[in-house]
C-alpha cells in the first residue's frame, strides 16, 4: 500500500470533512481515507500503481475543494509553509478590513438614524442598501458562491447556512425597499453585521488554529538556512542547507544548530537535543558519535561529516510524523464528523419548519403576540428603517423570515468539526517536545484508557547495554569470547553487541560464519570456519534442552549466587560446555521513579522477561515490584499468551525495545517502544519514547487522559451550544419571555463557539 497526502482548501466545517471523505472513498483504488479539518489535509492509501490522481484532484476541485499533492520536500516545506501562511493572512486581512469598514459605517448609520449624529446621509435607507450590496459583492462573495455551490450539489456546509442567511436578509430587505406595501421587513444592516462578525470569528479562529500547530513551526525553525562546509584546503564556505550532500564535511560553531544528520569527525562539545528526546540536560558529544539535525551545539566548534540531509534527516522525519498524527482519527472524532456531516441538513429542515410555524401557525396560537407585545427584548431597535429581528415585526411573515434567518446563522458545525483535531494537534505537539511520539489520534485515545502496564526488562528498565562481568568454567577466556563474538556478530541483540565490543577491545580476530540459526528469546546456533562441530550460545535452560552435558563444576557455577543475579549465557561445541559468560546491565536512571509514579496513578505493573528467575527478581526488588508481578524465562510467544489473557479484563500497554518484543507490542492495546531500542520495535509501536528516558511514559499517559477530557469538553460545548442556541434563535422564548436574537448577534455567537473550542484546546497543559 502506498500512502498519499493531499493539501485541501475550502473546508470550513465537519460537513465539509464528511463530503471530502465521501469523494475520496468513492474513488477507485483508494482505502483508509482520513480527512483533517484543522490541518486542511487528507490521507489515504492505494494499492494501484497507476491511480488516476489527476481525476481525483479535478473531482475535488469541482466540488469546491481545490487540492494538490502534499510536497514532503523538507527544504521546500520550510519556505512554502511561511509563504502560504503570509498569503493566507494577507487575504484574510483584506477581507476583514473591508468588512470592518462596512460594519463601522453601518454602526454610524444607526447612530445617525437615532439622531445621535448629525449626518442624515448615514441614516438614509439607500446608503444602508449600498453597504449591504458591497458586503455581499466583496468580503462575502467567496462565502456566498461556495455556499450556494455546495447547496446545489446537495452537500450543504457552513458556508451554505451563512449564504442562505445573508442572501435571505438582503433579498427580503430589497423587496421591502422596492415594494414598501409588501409587509416584508427591511434590515440591510443585518447582512453587513452578519458578514462582519463571521469574518472576525474566522480570522480569530484561524489565528487560534495556527497556534495549535505551533510545535511544527518551532521544529521547522530548528533547521538553519545556511551551513559552513570545508572546501579546498580546508577553507570555510557558506552554502544554503538545501544544497548540502552526504559525505560533505561541515563546521558547526558554538551556538549554531546542526543542519543535517552527521557524525563527529573532530571536536568535543556539549549539545542540546531536547527537541528530539525531551532530555533537558545537554549531552556530551565526542569524536565518532552521531548528531541529529536541529541539535544545538553549546560550547565548542565541531567538525562533522554529513550522513543524511533534507527529508531523510531525523528532524524532517520527526516533523512528518507529527504532521501525520491526525491521519488516524480517534473513534470519538469519526462519530463527531459523521454527525457534523448530517448536521447542516438538520439545520436547514429546522429553519424551514421554524419559518412555516411562525408564518402559518403561530398566529392561531398567540393571536395578540405582535400587536400587544410589551416584553423587553435583548435587542430592541426603535429605528424605523431597520427593524431588528422580530422585536418590531409588524406581521408574522416578517417574524418568520427573520427567525429562520437567525436559525441558519447561529448553527455551528464548525465547532463540531474542530472539537477533536484541535486538541489532538496541541497534544501531539506538546508530547513531541517531551520526547514522546504518538502515531495517531487513535493511539492517544487508547493511551487514555490504559490501566495495566507491562515492562520488558533488558533494554527497557535497564539501559540495554550489557557488559561482561566475568567468565566461568573456561580454560581460555579469550577463545571463549572469540567463539561467542564470531557467531553473534550478525545479531543485533544487546548481548551480541557487548561480546563484539569486548572482542574488538582485545583485538581478537573473529572466525567467519558458515551457518547460523537464531532461536528467538533462547539463543543462537551455527558453525564457524576452523571450528569442528555445532556451536550453541544461549541461556542455560535452552542448552540443557539441546542435550548439552553439564559437569559438576558447571552446575555449581549455575547455582552460584553471583551467577544467579547476573545474566548468564553458556557456550558449547558439539554437546560439551565450553564455558559461561556473565553479563551485568545497569538500571535506567529513571526506572525506579517511573514505576513509582505509575503506581501512584493506580496503574497495575508487570515485568515480563526472558531472563533467569534470580536476575529478574533482583531487578524487581530494586524497582519495588513483588514476585507475583514478574515473570521470567519467557519466550516471545509466552509473553504474547500472557498479554492476551490480561487483555480480557484490562487495557494493556506493553513497553519494550527489542526484536523479540515486537509480537507483544503488536498484540497489546498500546505498544510503546523505547527510542534507544531497535528500529523494528519502534516501527511496530503505537508510541515511541525518544532518547534514553522512561519518565516520558507517565507524562504521555497523563497527557492522553487530559486530551480526551478536553475533547469531551469541546464536544459537549459544541453539541450543547447548538442544542440551546438553535431553539432560542427560532424564538422558543419569545411568546413567554420576549427573548429574541438578531441575525447579527446570532453570527457573533456562532463565531464565538468555534473560537471557544480552539481556545479550550490551547489551554491543554
Amino acid at each position: 500500500m502506498k500512502s498519499i497526502q493531499l493539501s485541501i482548501t475550502g473546508m470550513k466545517c465537519g460537513g465539509c470533512v464528511n463530503t471530502v471523505e465521501k469523494i475520496l472513498n468513492n474513488s477507485d483504488g483508494i482505502e483508509n481515507v482520513s480527512v483533517n479539518l484543522l490541518t486542511e489535509s487528507a490521507y489515504f492509501e492505494t494499492s494501484h500503481k497507476h491511480i488516476e490522481i489527476d481525476s481525483i484532484l479535478e473531482n475535488l476541485k469541482e466540488n469546491g475543494f481545490p487540492s494538490k499533492i502534499y510536497i514532503n520536500d523538507f527544504s521546500k516545506k520550510i519556505n512554502q509553509a511561511e509563504l502560504e501562511k503570509k498569503k493566507k493572512w494577507n487575504n484574510q486581512w483584506k477581507k476583514l478590513t473591508f468588512a470592518l469598514l462596512l460594519l463601522l459605517f453601518s454602526g454610524l448609520g444607526h447612530l445617525a438614524e437615532g439622531k445621535y449624529l448629525n449626518f442624515p446621509i448615514l441614516g438614509n435607507i439607500f446608503f444602508h442598501a449600498s453597504l449591504a450590496t458591497l458586503a455581499l459583492l466583496f468580503p462575502g462573495r467567496g462565502i456566498i458562491i461556495n455556499g450556494f455551490k455546495s447547496f446545489i450539489k446537495n452537500r450543504p456546509d457552513m458556508d451554505s447556512l451563512v449564504a442562505l442567511g445573508v442572501t435571505s436578509a438582503y433579498i427580503t430587505s430589497l423587496l421591502s425597499l422596492i415594494f414598501p406595501t409588501s409587509g416584508f421587513p427591511c434590515f440591510f444592516n443585518e447582512p453587513v453585521m452578519l458578514l462582519g462578525f463571521i469574518l472576525i470569528g474566522r480570522f480569530l479562529e484561524e489565528r487560534a488554529r495556527y497556534q495549535t500547530g505551533s510545535s511544527i513551526s518551532e521544529l521547522l525553525d530548528l533547521q538553519p538556512e545556511m551551513a559552513n562546509i570545508y572546501a579546498e584546503n580546508n577553507q570555510i564556505k557558506a552554502i544554503r542547507v538545501n544544497t548540502l550532500k552526504p559525505d560533505q564535511e561541515i563546521q558547526v560553531l558554538a551556538g549554531d544548530r546542526v543542519p543535517a544528520d552527521c557524525i563527529v569527525t573532530q571536536g568535543h562539545s556539549y549539545v542540546d537535543v531536547s527537541h528530539i528526546t525531551g532530555e533537558s540536560k545537554p549531552i556530551e558529544i565526542k569524536e565518532g558519535e552521531n548528531l541529529s539535525s536541529g541539535s544545538l551545539n553549546l560550547n565548542s566548534t565541531l567538525r562533522l561529516k554529513v550522513q543524511k540531509v533534507g527529508g531523510d534527516s531525523s528532524l524532517a522525519k520527526l516533523v512528518s510524523l507529527i504532521e501525520s498524527v491526525n491521519a488516524n482519527k480517534p473513534p470519538i472524532q469519526r462519530i463527531a464528523d459523521k454527525i457534523a456531516g448530517k448536521f447542516t441538513y438538520f439545520v436547514l429542515i429546522f429553519a424551514t419548519l421554524s419559518f412555516f410555524f411562525w408564518w402559518k401557525w403561530a398566529e392561531h396560537i398567540w393571536p395578540d403576540l405582535l400587536s400587544h407585545n410589551n416584553h423587553q427584548f435583548i435587542i430592541n431597535s426603535s429605528h424605523t428603517l431597520h427593524n431588528s429581528l422580530g422585536s418590531n415585526a409588524e406581521n408574522f411573515l416578517s417574524l418568520a423570515i427573520q427567525l429562520s434567518i437567525a436559525v441558519l446563522v447561529i448553527a455551528c458545525p464548525c465547532a463540531l468539526g474542530l472539537a477533536t483535531p484541535t486538541v489532538i494537534t496541541v497534544a501531539s505537539g506538546k508530547a513531541a517536545k517531551k520526547g514522546v511520539l504518538f502515531k495517531g489520534g487513535d493511539k492517544i485515545e487508547m493511551a487514555s484508557k490504559i490501566n495495566h502496564i507491562i515492562f520488558d526488562k533488558t533494554g527497557t528498565l535497564t539501559k540495554g547495554q550489557p557488559f561482561i562481568v566475568d567468565y566461568k568454567n573456561s580454560n581460555d577466556n579469550s577463545f571463549l569470547l572469540r567463539i561467542a563474538a564470531s557467531l553473534e556478530k550478525e545479531s543485533r541483540h544487546p548481548i551480541a553487541n557487548a561480546l563484539i565490543q569486548e572482542a574488538q577491545k582485545q583485538n581478537l580476530n573473529l572466525f567467519p560464519i558458515k551457518k547460523i540459526v537464531t532461536h528467538s528469546g533462547r539463543g543462537i546456533s551455527g558453525e564457524l570456519d576452523s571450528i569442528d562441530g555445532l556451536i550453541n550460545i544461549g541461556n542455560i535452560e535452552w542448552l540443557l534442552s539441546k542435550g548439552i552435558i553439564m559437569d559438576s563444576n558447571a552446575k555449581k557455577i549455575i547455582e552460584n549466587k553471583d551467577s544467579q543475579t547476573n545474566t548468564i549465557i553458556g557456550v558449547s561445541i558439539k554437546d560439551k560446555i565450553l564455558g559461561f559468560i556473565l553479563f551485568g546491565d545497569l538500571l535506567r536512571d529513571d526506572s525506579i521513579q517511573t514505576v513509582q509514579n505509575l503506581r501512584e496513578k493506580k496503574f497495575k505493573i508487570n515485568i515480563l522477561s526472558g531472563d533467569r528467575k534470580q536476575t529478574v527478581l533482583a531487578l524487581a526488588k530494586k524497582i519495588g515490584c513483588k514476585e507475583t508481578e514478574v515473570k521470567w524465562d519467557l519466550l516471545p510467544q509466552m509473553k504474547l499468551k500472557i498479554i492476551e489473557n490480561l487483555k480480557i479484563k484490562n487495557k494493556i500497554a506493553m513497553i519494550g525495545d527489542g526484536i523479540n518484543d515486537v509480537p507483544a507490542l503488536a498484540s497489546s492495546d498500546l505498544g510503546i517502544a523505547v527510542g534507544s531500542g531497535t528500529q523494528i520495535a519502534k516501527a511496530n509501536a503505537d508510541v515511541v519514547l525518544m532518547g534514553d528516558q522512561l519518565n516520558g511514559l507517565p507524562y504521555a499517559l497523563n497527557l492522553a487522559k487530559k486530551t480526551i477530557r478536553k475533547i469531551k469538553q469541546n464536544l459537549i460545548w459544541a453539541f450543547g451550544y447548538n442544542l440551546l442556541a438553535i431553539p432560542i434563535a427560532a424564538g422558543i422564548l419569545f411568546p413567554k419571555y420576549g427573548i429574541l436574537l438578531t441575525p447579527s448577534i446570532a453570527a457573533l455567537l456562532m463565531a464565538s463557539s468555534s473560537i471557544t473550542v480552539v481556545i479550550n484546546a490551547l489551554s491543554l497543559d
